[in-house]
């Protein structure tokens, strides 16, 4: 098995989402990076929101986009009205855009 799948799924066995407390799952790509707020006992997306969100026709997704990203999710999970959340980074290193984008969550009052 591939080790970033191994990893991926060591780590998705600890962190179970539910309606008090969802699972933040962030995926980054070469050109943008993707948020997904996940119900995990009812199996179901709560919100989402990506940098290509911000900018339909830019493509390349720096710290600073990364960490509006979070600034936008985090007010998209304030309007669901949850405080706390299990920030899931992937696998990533809590490093660079992951960094950025648990900054810009936190920024706007998100607990995890």
């Amino acid at each position: 098995m591939d080790k970033k799948l191994k990893k991926n799924k060591t780590i998705k066995r600890s962190f179970k989402g539910d309606m008090e407390r969802p699972r933040l799952v962030v995926f980054k790509s070469n050109t943008s990076i993707y948020c997904q707020l996940i119900d995990d006992e009812n199996n179901r997306v709560l919100t989402s929101f990506s940098s290509r969100d911000l900018n339909k026709d830019k493509k390349n997704c720096n710290i600073k986009t990364a960490k509006e990203t979070g600034e936008k999710m985090g007010q998209k999970i304030l309007d669901l009205k949850i405080k706390t959340i299990s920030f899931d980074r992937n696998g990533y290193l809590y490093h660079g855009k992951i960094l950025a984008v648990a900054e810009g969550i936190r920024a706007k009052g998100i607990n995890f």
